[in-house]
């Protein structure tokens, strides 16, 4: 016959609950560490492929610095520059051929009141405007003023900046029209 005798002070706890959810909770702990572990490795993957992209980016930047480099040191060479001043040279030729010389004097000759002549005209062209400076003279005081605000006033002309108003000098001849003033100025005048 066998008999179970416990001699124990105190009754045998039942451990396997603990058991159990300690378990549990380290096939959860395990399952957190490899997604964490899956997470952090797919992280470092493409954070390396943005590392290489990055790196032949700058690679690629400083490749075309020094291409720059070079090419402004070449643009800075005795014989382009010589290259550019000709070139600058040409096309102020041909803007200059290309003023519209016939349209500029009908537009004066609209803006002209009577008692005032054009002396000197020097266009000088400008992205499709250009910079004209005159210098006109006027019979009377009041031919001045008119002529003025008739600049002020017109449609092709603008920006006009009166330089210097002095009195002309008398030559003592009567046969043509004598300027009591002499008016120097520019004013911007649209080409196209």
């Amino acid at each position: 016959m066998n008999l179970r005798l416990n001699l124990a002070t105190s009754p045998q706890a039942n451990n396997r609950p603990f058991v159990a959810g300690s378990l549990v909770g380290g096939i959860v702990a395990l399952i957190a560490l490899v997604l964490l572990a899956h997470a952090a490795y797919s992280s470092w993957r493409s954070q390396r492929a943005l590392r290489a992209e990055t790196s032949a980016l700058e690679a690629q930047i400083r490749t075309s610095e020094m291409q720059q480099q070079r090419l402004a040191a070449y643009f800075r060479g005795e014989q382009v520059q010589r290259t550019l001043e000709r070139s600058e040279f040409l096309n102020s030729l041909i803007d200059e051929r290309s003023f519209p010389w016939t349209k500029i004097f009908t537009d004066l000759e609209q803006t002209l009141p009577p008692g005032v002549r054009v002396i000197s005209i020097s266009p000088k062209l400008d992205k499709g405007r250009a910079e004209v400076t005159l210098q006109v003279g006027a019979e009377t005081n009041a031919s001045e003023v008119q002529f003025l605000k008739s600049m002020e006033t017109s449609k092709v002309f603008s920006e006009l900046v009166v330089k210097d108003v002095k009195q002309a000098k008398s030559t003592g001849q009567t046969s043509g029209p004598q300027d009591a003033f002499l008016i120097d100025l520019t004013v911007w005048y649209s080409t196209t």
